[in-house]
């Protein structure tokens, strides 16, 4: 899709809230804490600006934001840590040392831990050449990475898009995705643990994979599980599209390096 096309398509069915100022919009987002946080990442010149809201979930919202040379930023910032939250991220946690100590009720250590995690994450998978947004700073409960998209208006889904891809596009993709896991799991020894098309966006003619802040460690005792469901995610995808199951021949080598 040109792109062009595109920022027309989202111009039409979003509508952006543009401020000057760091934060002008008041929301139940932005507490002491986390006011506290952003003035401390535009302190550290990781933020000049912060714009409309790009999209809402139960646990984050992400933001539009503008770095300190113009830049356009995606700044992501948790929510309490609600029980939902907490029972949902549990598999993830359970057996990583920097949880071990979060005193029980102690949800807003929780919930900082958890956006660091993500944050390291994506450090290690940007510098073993795993396409995700760069990551650009984190404090607290909020994260800044470059921003998929153009003029606030974020990258789509795969899921958004894969009914304008032909079926020879849509298998570069899948062979371009398995590249990608090969790479999370051989070279930054992680599981994305929840990839699918939700998780997948496209921008510049290629997947870029978000969401990295469930991401195991190889030795999580899950990890053999998680692969496999990620694998199974993206087969069952890319079949419902393309008409039959796509095969790639990086078993061996992912398995290998599982069991290294």
């Amino acid at each position: 899709m040109g792109k062009a096309r595109w920022l027309k398509r989202r111009r039409s069915e979003e509508h952006r809230i543009k401020d000057r100022d760091l934060v002008k919009t008041v929301e139940e987002v932005f507490d002491s804490f986390t006011m506290a946080h952003l003035h401390r990442l535009e302190a550290r010149k990781a933020l000049r600006e912060l714009k409309g809201v790009v999209s809402a979930g139960k646990e984050a919202r992400v933001y539009w934001g503008v770095g300190p040379r113009g830049e356009d930023l995606a700044v992501k910032i948790y929510l309490s840590a609600t029980a939902e939250f907490r029972k949902s991220i549990k598999k993830y946690i359970e057996g990583d040392p920097r949880f071990e100590s979060i005193p029980r009720g102690n949800f807003r250590r929780l919930i900082y831990e958890w956006a660091r995690k993500e944050y390291r994450n994506l450090v290690r998978l940007s510098e073993n050449g795993v396409r995700v947004p760069r990551p650009r700073g984190v404090s607290g409960n909020i994260i800044v990475m470059d921003f998929l998209g153009h003029q606030g208006y974020r990258a789509p889904l795969l899921v958004e898009t894969v009914g304008e891809l032909g079926r020879e596009e849509l298998l570069e993709y899948y062979e371009d995705l398995m590249d990608q896991v090969l790479r999370m799991v051989c070279r930054a020894r992680l599981v994305h643990a929840d990839l699918s098309e939700y998780n997948i966006m496209v921008w510049d003619g290629r997947p870029w994979i978000i969401d990295v802040a469930q991401a195991v460690l190889l030795k999580h005792p899950h990890a053999r599980e998680f692969l496999e469901r990620d694998l199974e995610n993206l087969d069952r995808f890319f079949e419902e599209h393309i008409g039959r199951r796509p095969t790639s021949d990086i078993g061996g080598e992912l398995l290998a390096c599982m069991e290294e």
